[in-house]
């Protein structure tokens, strides 16, 4: 017998929160309807647009009420490479100046702001990249990389270009879990599968080794490439220069690495010459909202976005751990609708994901097999990841596009559990049972699996193994043997993903807006209309809104107020083990740092 503890102090927590919540709602709606009234504002003649490139972006807008309350949706980077196509054929607009870092939103979110800078710049306008520092007591790769995509350089004196090749660090748990008496039973499809190995050994394995050395050495070319490409130096000096940095700011401009080295007021006092009398400095997303967005008006073409990890049930975000996750439920229910829509030609699926659950994953795969079959072609656009989860919810597409970056791939599967009763012992807690079946507690994390328990673990592996290189050698018109040649959980870059007829063609949204208008029968100058799946709702309508009528509608997101501020810091703390939540699903790709 439970003795029910005293209500009163609860409830009158209960009704602060409630008077809390009640207030920011209302100041929201005002605001709101502030924002309406003092609309009007117009693009200046002669614009400087003005992008914070130093921030993280995303991809999508935020979906999740709670994600937009407290502002961790980002910058969206479709929103960003928009503005730079609406921007290039405006003549309002002069040219660009940007603020860039050291790090980056990796390194295919990178090449896709390198190819709409390129863009806007073929236009004829100018583009110039200002760095107070590319790193600071941290790599600068990333940040100096996008920055050569403009053509004109600033550094902040003081500055430095922390160029110096890439590094990839892996953070292995075996040794923790020896000490902690906590046993690992898991097992994995193949011997790429990684993910695993953070749990069961010290270091690499040859074969996790050979597959991550070979996707950094794949992204280090592109960086060399790209850099000598941006300041007309030769491969082999940009290597050269690679393997001296970092450098300092005057060693950076001596070696032709920058342009210039100013200050704030220096830069924007050139840009304003450069640009000429009565320019007037315009933030790009001002910009946007002002002069509206491109392709607003014409033939439909669908967006859907898959971004975090699978999992089923609705698109969800995580407060206290950060992160968007892909449900199921939100994204199948975004390309059905997508696919009933009469006026929809074709659909494009951006997919940013490490993976996840295999059920979760199949599910959003069935409707892109749906989709085909009723002859609405689907278009996937990979960002900086489309792993294991990731590839299989977009395997059966008309056509895949990746970023040379991207990573691709991880065609396999892992699973099991940590047994966890030594290290409760060792504090005291013991534990008893009762069963009603000899295999009951085959997913207890307590005990082992049971001979029976462990060949039943091992013939979930196989089926989902066989499934999955089963519908890729379907989806991609690939020998099934060849499949398994390049699965194995192997992870590849954008790049080797298209040599071995996991990817279709390379670039961003461009590329797969083109291919989506040649699938759809559609002109390359026929106008045409990106439309979201599901429609984005006002954070005031997602908190007071009753939602869908039935499971036909798109999926509602339900808000989650929780308490977090005093706990990120432990939650950040845990992730960094590896221990936050995740795509640890049996569908998942292994947690990268690429610096």
């Amino acid at each position: 017998m439970t003795i029910p503890r005293p209500r009163s102090r609860f409830i009158s927590f209960l009704t602060i929160v409630g008077a809390f919540t009640t207030t920011i709602l209302a100041l929201l709606i005002v605001i709101g309807a502030a924002r309406c009234a003092c609309g009007g504002e117009t693009v200046p003649a002669r614009t400087i647009l003005e992008l914070d490139l130093e921030r993280g972006f995303t991809d999508g807008t935020a979906s999740d009420p709670l994600q937009k309350l407290l502002g961790d949706g980002g910058t969206s980077l479709a929103d960003v490479v928009a503005t730079l196509e609406r921007a290039a054929g405006d003549d309002r607009v002069v040219g660009l100046v940007a603020r860039i870092g050291g790090g980056g939103s990796g390194m295919a979110a990178t090449q896709e702001l390198r190819d709409a800078v390129a863009a806007f710049r073929a236009s004829g306008k100018f583009a110039v990249a200002f760095s107070e520092s590319f790193g600071e007591s941290e790599g600068g790769n990333q940040g100096y990389y996008l920055a050569t995509a403009f053509d004109e350089i600033w550094l902040q004196p003081s500055g430095d270009v922390a160029l110096g090749g890439l590094l990839a660090q892996t953070r292995f748990l075996r040794g923790t879990f020896d000490l902690l008496q906590v046993d690992v039973r898991m097992d994995h499809r193949h011997e790429y599968k990684n993910a695993l190995n953070t749990y069961t050994e010290r270091g690499y394995t040859p074969a996790h080794k050979e597959a991550l050395g070979a996707v950094l050495q794949s992204m280090h070319g592109q960086l060399v490439r790209g850099i000598a490409d941006g300041r007309k130096l030769g491969a082999s000096e940009v290597s050269a220069l690679i393997e001296r940095g970092p450098f300092l700011g005057p060693e950076a401009a001596q070696e032709k690495l920058v342009d210039h080295l100013g200050y704030r007021d220096e830069v924007y006092a050139a840009i304003r010459a450069k640009a000429g009398a009565g320019a007037e400095l315009l933030y790009a997303d001002k910009y946007l909202e002002r002069a509206g967005r491109p392709h607003q008006k014409g033939a439909r073409i669908a967006v859907v976005y898959g971004v975090g990890a699978v999992t089923r049930g609705a698109n969800n975000f995580d407060p206290l751990f950060g992160g968007a996750t892909m449900g199921s439920k939100t994204v199948a229910g975004a390309l059905r609708e997508a696919i009933d829509d009469p006026e929809v030609k074709a659909i494009v699926f951006r997919v940013n994901s490490p993976g996840g659950s295999y059920v979760a994953s199949d599910t959003i795969w069935r409707e892109t097999v749906r989709a085909k079959q009723l002859g609405k072609p689907i278009i996937v656009s990979m960002s900086n990841v489309a792993g294991s989860g990731g590839y299989f919810v977009a395997m059966d597409a008309a056509k895949i596009v990746a970023q040379p970056g991207t990573i691709t791939g991880s065609i396999g599967v892992l699973g099991g559990k940590l047994l966890t009763r030594k290290l409760y012992e060792r504090i005291g807690v013991t534990h008893d049972a009762i069963k009603t079946a000899a295999n009951a507690d085959m997913y207890s994390d307590l005990d082992d699996y049971s001979a029976h328990g462990w060949q039943r673990f091992q013939a979930g592996l196989d089926r989902v193994y066989a499934d999955f290189t089963a519908k890729v050698a379907a989806g991609r018109g690939l020998d099934p043997a060849r499949v398994h040649e390049i699965a194995k959980g192997r992870i590849w870059s954008g790049e080797e993903a298209k040599a071995i007829g996991l990817v279709d063609e390379l670039g961003g949204w461009p590329v797969a807006l083109r291919l989506a208008r040649e699938a759809a029968g559609l002109s390359a100058d026929e106008p045409i209309e990106l439309r979201t799946f599901p429609k984005e709702q006002t954070l005031v309508a997602q908190l007071l809104g009753d939602g869908p009528d039935n499971s036909e509608a798109a999926a509602a997101v339900k808000a989650r107020i929780e308490l977090v501020d005093d706990l990120r810091p432990i939650a950040q703390e845990l992730r960094a083990l590896g221990l936050g939540p995740g795509a640890h699903g049996v569908l998942a790709t292994p947690d990268l740092t690429i610096e």
